[in-house]
């Protein structure tokens, strides 16, 4: 169903913004070698002025030391992570970043915004029901993890919101203290000790790395081969796909370039690596990884 997804939003878009006014804004020109020597500028300027605050802040010879709790040491690279990320197609990687924005912004977002205006459990409900259905990836997954705790959960919840929630469209089992926690095959690949490999901005998709990009595709496969309700084969999959993704959409408030900055791209990268890296730290609990060298690239 996720590749129908793929396939087949964009024509179920553009049906939906039939009546849309669509305007597409100027994505900003990405000029990564000036911003980046601006940046270093700043940066440079700043350190000249924290050293001479520090020269200035020095006692002088004989004068007596003041009262007061010790000067607070400051951060070494050992204690910040890196901020360059392992981007090695950023080429490509930017370009279907911008396809994306613009995707999103002409048609996307109109969609999403239009759906937002359905009855709140009418929303509820698909939103209920494509949760309830990728309880069956968290539960092979789990289980592939050896964390048997929460796949069991995840079945529960499965088998309790599949009857007395009616198809899934009522969340009974959070009603019953058994919260979902998804997962998929790209935490397991995590917790079998995968890094998460070079960063990927996948089209229509958005960001993710390699291991993410593996991931979703054995879901995606799990999916397609358990067929549950025959939900994920046929024309039921190829209406279902749009509405997913819309759903998702309508549930995530970031927009492209909306804070103005030159340096949008980076920082995104910056922001899901390393959640990627925290999550899978989380993953290891005691038996973490080797960690890497403090100047080497996050992901990598």
């Amino acid at each position: 169903m996720k590749a129908a997804l793929i396939v087949s939003m964009g024509l179920l878009a553009l049906g939906g913004c039939a009546s849309q006014v669509v305007s597409i804004r100027t994505v900003p020109a990405q000029t990564p070698a000036a911003d980046s020597a601006a940046a270093a500028a700043n940066a440079a300027a700043f350190a000249e002025a924290v050293a001479a605050e520090a020269v200035v802040a020095e006692p002088a010879p004989g004068s007596p030391v003041r009262d007061g709790p010790p000067a607070v040491p400051l951060l070494t690279p050992a204690d910040a992570p890196p901020m360059y990320t392992y981007d090695p197609w950023e080429r490509f990687n930017r370009s279907a970043y911008r396809f994306n924005a613009r995707f999103d912004e002409a048609i996307f977002l109109p969609v999403a915004n239009t759906y937002r205006r359905a009855p709140r459990p009418v929303r509820a409900g698909v939103h209920n029901f494509f949760g309830n259905i990728a309880e069956i990836d968290s539960v092979i997954n789990y289980t592939l993890q050896w964390r048997l705790k929460y796949g069991l959960r995840s079945l529960e919840r499965l088998l309790i919101n599949s009857t007395i929630g009616i198809g899934g469209l009522f969340d009974v089992a959070t009603k019953l203290k058994l919260p979902g926690t998804p997962t998929g095959f790209a935490t397991t690949l995590a917790k079998w000790g995968m890094h998460p490999g070079p960063y990927l901005v996948i089209p229509l998709l958005g960001p993710s790395t390699l291991r993410d990009g593996v991931g979703f595709l054995a879901d995606y496969g799990a999916e397609y081969g358990i067929n549950v309700a025959g939900l994920y084969r046929g024309n039921v999959s190829w209406a279902l796909g749009p509405v997913n993704a819309i759903d998702q959409r309508a549930n995530i408030d970031f927009r492209y370039y909306s804070g103005g900055s030159p340096f949008e791209y980076e920082t995104i990268r910056f922001l899901y690596v390393r959640r990627r890296l925290i999550e899978d730290a989380g993953l290891h609990g005691k038996e973490l990884p080797k960690k890497p060298a403090v100047d080497a690239p996050a992901g990598k």
